[in-house]
């Protein structure tokens, strides 16, 4: 018994040295192949750095620096400009045509104020979709959609059998321009830095063309034809412009975030041959943005307090622009001025309790003074662009603010027809000049990645002062032009102060692809 316990123990140490044997084996034999496999990552790296010695990588933003001013741009700030003048017919349309359509469904001063309010609603839903949009799948796709859905609902409209089919088929125009709008985003992206200051403000020129189109249509076709065939007439411009569009590429900066790099290459390399100039050395590298679209970012703590300030500031800018619009429109339609040299006709004060109607078309004088005021939104470009490039974007937007609130108050002052007309078109010059630097502005201070959606609700909340302003500049001037002008004034006021205090300032700063 005792042999065959002594056999047995034998055999047990055999068998555990054996097994611990092959144990070590295995043990060298996972330490030999993880130092292959260090080795093996050592090479690769070296081999990617000996590969990569001497090589040389630009940006899109050094990209379109090296490219330059060129033809391509002169193609872009037509066409895309020429997307201001539809937006501008769309949005100025409802300052000729409320006398119309105020008899013809003889409507009371909150139902004139509420097409308008409508068209901004739709504006301002639409405003944050086709800025996610944009930013997820592309500038260019959420642009030529806004051309082809505004001019579809815009005929439409012209076929309104009721005011209140008029109303949505307006608000469903808001919905297309606000994707139209996104145009500023893709132009912003392919101009050089130093030339921003100087092309964006001078998109005004078109926005006034298309001001002076559509008041010059009302002039001429209202009154032969009515303002149904004024509304068809006015969507030409934009068919052309859905033909035009097809000349211009997606946004270089869009592909590389999207990871697109060799689309953006394709992109960049067309406008450098366009402009006789070259792509910089090297292979363009950026990283990809997963993160595109994402609105949590525009309240992160690097752009919270930018975010909350530029969206009152798009407030006050669409508050106070519509509002000069439609007063200066109300003030002629109702002849509420204070002139001291007034006609026969306008020596009569078109407000009678009681009635639902006023049926007082505008005539050839009246229509007179809104093209003047209308070429007050350009005539002052010059000023504008020094103000851009000598005091910077949130200098600019202070004083043209405290300008705007002093000459609000100056129109209810008694004057001349002349003298009306003269304070009107400086008001439209600032008006519009302020909108113009919080464009730039808030185009230039978000990073590629949320530029589009941050425009979008931009936007959106500039559209709520535009649906406020209505309520304001034709149902409260009705009772009180001093109590409906304080409005625009207070907040123009409000907003200076807080321009103050936005924290960035994007004078020659380059366009950020990230956060």
């Amino acid at each position: 018994m005792t042999g065959g316990r002594k056999g047995s123990s034998m055999k047990t140490q055999l068998v555990n040295a054996i097994q611990l044997q092959e144990l070590e084996e295995e043990e060298v034999e996972v330490e030999v192949q993880q130092e292959e496999e260090e080795r093996n990552k050592r090479d690769a790296v070296q081999n990617q750095a000996n590969g990569t010695q001497g090589q040389k990588f630009y940006s899109v933003e050094e990209a379109v620096e090296s490219i330059g001013f060129g033809r391509f741009h002169i193609l872009l700030f037509i066409i895309m400009g020429s997307a201001n003048i539809v937006e501008a017919m769309e949005i100025m349309l409802l300052a000729v045509v409320s006398p119309e359509i105020r008899c013809e469904w003889r409507l009371e001063d909150w139902q004139v104020a509420l097409v308008s309010t409508m068209v901004f609603l739709g504006f301002m839903v639409c405003g944050v979709l086709c800025g996610y949009v944009a930013d997820k799948y592309g500038r260019w796709k959420v642009v030529f959609g806004g051309f082809v859905w505004a001019a579809y609902f815009s005929v439409l409209t012209s076929f309104a059998p009721s005011y209140g089919w008029f109303i949505f088929l307006r608000s469903m125009v808001g919905c297309g321009v606000a994707a139209t709008s996104q145009g500023f985003v893709l132009k912003t992206e392919f101009i050089p830095a130093k030339h921003r200051a100087f092309l964006l403000p001078l998109a005004s020129i078109f926005w006034m063309m298309g001001s002076l189109l559509i008041i010059i249509l009302g002039m001429t076709v209202v009154p032969t034809l009515g303002w149904r065939w004024m509304i068809r007439l006015s969507v030409v411009p934009g068919l052309i412009l859905i033909g035009l569009f097809q000349l211009i590429p997606e946004s270089a900066r869009f592909q590389v975030s999207a990871g697109n790099v060799e689309g953006a290459v394709a992109t960049l390399k067309w406008i450098a041959k366009m402009n006789g100039a070259s792509l910089p050395e090297g292979e363009l590298r950026e990283p990809v943005v997963t993160e595109r679209g994402n609105a949590v970012t525009l309240i992160s703590p690097s752009f919270r307090r930018t975010s909350l300030l530029l969206w009152y500031s798009w407030f006050v800018a669409s508050f106070s622009y519509y509002g000069s619009v439609l007063s200066s429109s109300e003030l002629l339609e109702k002849n509420l001025l204070c002139v001291t040299d007034g006609d026969e006709k306008h020596s009569i004060k078109h407000i009678k309790e009681g009635e639902l109607c006023y049926c007082i078309p505008f005539n050839m004088a009246d229509y007179q003074t809104l093209l003047i005021s209308c070429l007050g939104e350009v005539a002052l470009i010059p000023l504008n662009i020094g103000l851009l490039n000598i005091v910077g974007r949130k200098s600019s937007m202070i004083i043209l603010l405290l300008l705007s609130a002093i000459f609000f108050m100056l129109v209810n002052i008694c004057t001349t027809m002349f003298g009306f007309t003269v304070l009107l078109f400086l008001l439209r010059s600032l008006v519009s000049m302020n909108f113009n630097v919080v464009y730039i502005y808030t185009a230039e201070v978000y990073p590629t990645s949320v530029r589009s959606i941050g425009m979008g609700f931009c936007t959106s909340f500039s559209r709520i002062g535009g649906m406020i302003a209505p309520f304001i500049a034709q149902v409260l001037m009705s009772k009180s032009v001093l109590l409906a002008l304080c409005p625009f004034s207070v907040t123009c006021c409000l907003c200076a102060v807080g321009t103050i205090l936005l924290p960035i300032e994007t004078r020659g700063r380059a366009l950020l692809q990230n956060e």
